[in-house]
């Protein structure tokens, strides 16, 4: 066999082991009550090349690109879907402050903690406080369809999520971007940003009108039966092209995810028996990204680095669980008189900021490309999202029992 035949065999059983060790870690989160991606996270420790060397996802660079950037891109699209523009009228301001300025706050947060802690150039560490700096819908969709959450109070904290992921994503790239050219200027970072974002919200929108348009049931509606197929086509092409035209591809996916959930408001509908298989599709493929953003980020851990930088780590998610966040829900809640929030509300959003996909995909962009402090990074992350999830998605119940937000017939 030629050198490429083997290559793709390889390559063949290791997604393979990935599909049979994600079903295996999705049995057990179902058992332990766990979820699913902190067990992802596990296994992907275990099968990586730390210890049983099972998926080596870094023998194939290319296919480990593919899994972070369409991966967090569709995870993204699935997030945007969840929020309702009816409801997000009610608390624009509040979400709005929360996904732009509370990812500004976090961010420096975590930086100026990163700096007192580990020492590194700013500029670094800013990166580092861009990467945890959004919270994560694909944990928190799954946990608030279980917890019957205050319908106003369960979509700020999606749609802030959603719309936090893109601009973290952004800020992310735009920081990578100036580090690597190895200038960094605040003033043409935030341009860069606004650039980025706008060109993503334009293209998100053109793609995502056009797919939905060609899959509804209008007259023009040709490709109707392909729905389900037209949803991951509007992901590639969003993301793609704007990329290619200097924009941000996750703006454009979360954009586009955002138009097809609220495709009514826009004149377009599906056939039901269509609307219904697209639904199971992407619920399918959602399950496979997360599945294997985790799985690959669990083979990326260095074992030695999260030794060397465990409690340094530690401390910078404490930073950002007791002081980040809870200064961002206040400068972000407070303003909005609109929305009316209570003192029981303001405090279950400052305990709800789990960290997920999106920071996963960011920090194993960055670890591939062995940036500064890749390893102090990696270190973080992994601390973040062990933490954030274990502790705070699995008592998210409980809190909302405490504080008394859960939706009863009264309210």
């Amino acid at each position: 066999m030629s050198s490429s035949a083997i290559s793709a065999n390889e390559l063949l059983l290791v997604l393979g082991a990935m599909g049979v060790v994600g079903i295996i870690g999705g049995w057990f989160s179902e058992k332990l009550k766990v979820p699913d991606v902190v067990i992802y996270l596990l296994l992907g420790i275990l099968a990586g090349p730390l210890f049983f060397n099972i998926i080596d996802v870094e023998s194939f660079p290319v296919v480990n690109e593919i899994i972070l950037s369409f991966g967090s891109a569709f995870v993204l699209y699935e997030g945007g879907r969840e929020i309702k523009l009816r409801v997000l009228n009610q608390i624009k301001i509040t979400v709005g402050l929360l996904a732009t300025l509370g990812v500004f706050i976090s961010m420096v947060v975590v930086a100026i903690g990163m700096v007192f802690v580990f020492k590194l150039p700013f500029s670094i560490c800013l990166l580092m406080g861009a990467i945890i700096a959004s919270t994560d819908p694909a944990s928190l969709i799954p946990i608030f369809n279980q917890v019957a959450i205050r319908n106003k109070l369960k979509q700020t904290i999606i749609s802030e999520s959603a719309f936090n992921d893109a601009t973290g994503a952004i800020l992310v790239t735009s920081l990578l971007a100036t580090i690597l050219t190895g200038s960094f200027t605040p003033t043409k970072s935030l341009i860069q940003l606004i650039m980025m974002a706008g060109v993503g919200i334009v293209v998100g929108a053109v793609v995502s009108l056009t797919g939905e348009a060609l899959s509804s049931d209008k007259q023009y509606g040709i490709f109707r039966e392909f729905g389900p197929i037209i949803s991951v086509l509007t992901v590639i092409f969003a993301y793609e092209l704007a990329e290619r035209l200097h924009g941000s591809g996750y703006m454009a996916v979360f954009i586009a995810g955002l138009i097809s959930g609220n495709k009514k408001q826009f004149g377009l509908w599906a056939p039901e028996e269509n609307f219904v298989s697209a639904v199971h599709f992407r619920e399918n493929i959602s399950t496979l990204s997360r599945m294997a953003i985790f799985l690959v980020l669990g083979t990326h851990v260095d074992m030695q680095a999260l030794l060397k930088y465990g409690l340094k780590s530690f401390i910078i998610v404490l930073v950002l669980m007791f002081i980040a966040r809870p200064l961002v829900v206040l400068i972000c809640a407070l303003p909005d008189k609109k929305a009316q929030w209570k003192k029981r509300e303001i405090f279950f959003m400052m305990w709800v900021r789990e960290t997920g996909v999106i920071p996963a995909a960011l920090s194993g962009l960055v670890v591939s490309m062995r940036i500064t402090g890749y390893e102090i990074i990696s270190s973080v992350v992994f601390m973040t999202l062990l933490i954030t999830l274990l502790l705070q998605a699995s008592t998210t119940k409980w809190m909302a029992k405490k504080l008394k937000v859960l939706e009863t017939p009264s309210t």
